[in-house]
C-alpha cells in the first residue's frame, strides 16, 4: 500500500507501484467513488475493450408462459 501527500492544490500523485499494478497510462481517465472517509479510484476503460467479453455466453433462458 503506498501513501501520498495532498498538494495546497488538492492534487496527489499515484505512486509508481500502484499505477504499474493497476495498468494507469497518461491521461487515462479514472472515476472515484466515496464510501464514507474512503475513496476509491477507478480506471474507465473503452467501451470497444468489451468486443468479445461475452463470446461464449448461452443467450437462451427460459421465459414465463406470459412472456413472448
Amino acid at each position: 500500500m503506498g501513501k501520498v501527500i495532498v498538494s495546497p492544490k488538492f492534487q496527489v500523485v499515484i505512486p509508481k507501484e500502484i499505477r504499474e499494478q493497476i495498468g494507469v497510462k497518461v491521461g487515462m481517465k479514472l472515476e472515484i467513488i466515496t464510501f464514507g472517509n474512503r475513496m476509491e479510484l477507478i480506471p474507465i476503460e473503452p467501451i470497444k475493450k468489451l468486443r468479445g467479453s461475452l463470446t461464449g455466453m448461452n443467450p437462451k433462458f427460459e421465459r414465463d408462459g406470459d412472456r413472448i
